[in-house]
């Protein structure tokens, strides 16, 4: 609790605007929370059950609402990511913290990363998230509980040029990034 109620102090004493979000270093959770204004606590998986009756809830993301990663043995707390921008139906961009390694650390925010749906009943269950190590989308599949709705989204969540092109390829051409 310490760890978080550290990193909310970061974020409350970090200048407003998009910078400050965009230079949050710590946990998902705490920036998941500020970059979307659902007030949530507890670890990452634990908020789909927890927004059932205060939050809507569903399976289409929609800017600004939270996705929920399941807890499974790759991720034991979850995870939890901010959606930017829907590209279209099957591709969004997410703002998140602590994902992908920069400058050798875990932790860092990243702005309007590609998140692909490769579920097969397209209910966004399953999706692959671009990862800045490969530059491009991970291998793992992920499993997502859902989106949260209902909080108010920070400025700066979203880039005002986002490349929406290269997720799309990202999402759409198997093995671009490795070439």
């Amino acid at each position: 609790m310490r760890a978080a109620a550290m990193a909310a102090a970061t974020i409350a004493a970090a200048p407003a605007g998009a910078t400050a979000l965009l230079d949050y270093v710590g946990q998902c959770v705490p920036f998941a929370r500020e970059a979307s204004g659902i007030q949530i606590y507890g670890d990452a998986w634990t908020w789909w059950d927890k927004a059932a009756g205060r939050y809507d809830r569903g399976h289409v993301p929609r800017p600004g609402s939270v996705i929920v990663f399941a807890k499974t043995a790759r991720l034991p707390l979850g995870h939890v990511a901010v959606v930017s921008r829907v590209v279209e139906h099957r591709v969004v961009m997410l703002t998140h913290a602590n994902w992908s390694r920069q400058n050798g650390e875990r932790g860092h925010a990243e702005q309007d990363v590609t998140l692909y749906d490769v579920s097969r009943d397209n209910d966004w269950s399953t999706v692959k998230v671009w990862y800045r190590d490969n530059d491009g989308l991970g291998g793992s599949l992920y499993q997502v509980d859902g989106f949260i709705y209902g909080g108010h989204p920070a400025r700066g969540l979203t880039a005002s040029n986002p490349d929406y092109v290269g997720a799309l390829i990202d999402a759409y051409v198997p093995g671009i990034a490795s070439r």
